[in-house]
């Protein structure tokens, strides 16, 4: 199977009828979850709704420069399980180096459940397992040590 190359727009493609707003995935730490997403990760904060009266909390997150792909934050008040996995499936971002984002991660604690091995592709998890993907943007970078002998550690 084909993919296109992480980061790369469709030339020419007519205006859909339909939009991509955002994924929505529940957390059950605010404060963990923004600290792994914005200072780990990189995305940025855009819009945060407060919902006291009805005991939760929207927060807006997007790449930098790449507001209109959106992840949101759904913060219930009150305490429950989630259980997500796998059959949530993952987000994915385009990364400028594959091995310098998959290090910044690794020095702030995230475990690298499948390492970029290949120079392309890596998989993390939020402090609430949701998967997420890095791609490097363009062609795979050539094979480097430590990752290319890196085991997977855990699901991705």
């Amino acid at each position: 199977m084909s993919r296109r190359p992480a980061g790369r727009m469709i030339a020419n493609r007519k205006k859909e009828a339909m939009k991509y707003l955002h994924t929505m995935v529940r957390v059950t730490d605010l404060e963990k979850s923004l600290d792994f997403y914005c200072t780990k990760l990189g995305l940025e904060e855009v819009e945060r709704y407060d919902y006291p009266e009805n005991r939760f909390t929207l927060v807006m997150l997007a790449a930098p420069g790449n507001e209109e792909a959106q992840v949101e934050l759904t913060y219930n008040y009150d305490p429950e399980e989630l259980r997500g996995g796998r059959n949530f499936g993952h987000l994915a971002y385009a990364v400028e180096n594959i091995y310098e984002t998959c290090h910044k991660l690794k020095d702030a604690g995230v475990t690298i459940n499948r390492p970029p091995r290949d120079g392309r592709m890596a998989f993390v998890r939020s402090p609430d397992n949701i998967s997420i993907e890095l791609l490097q943007d363009g062609p795979a970078l050539p094979p480097q040590e430590p990752w290319a002998s890196m085991s997977n550690t855990g699901e991705w």
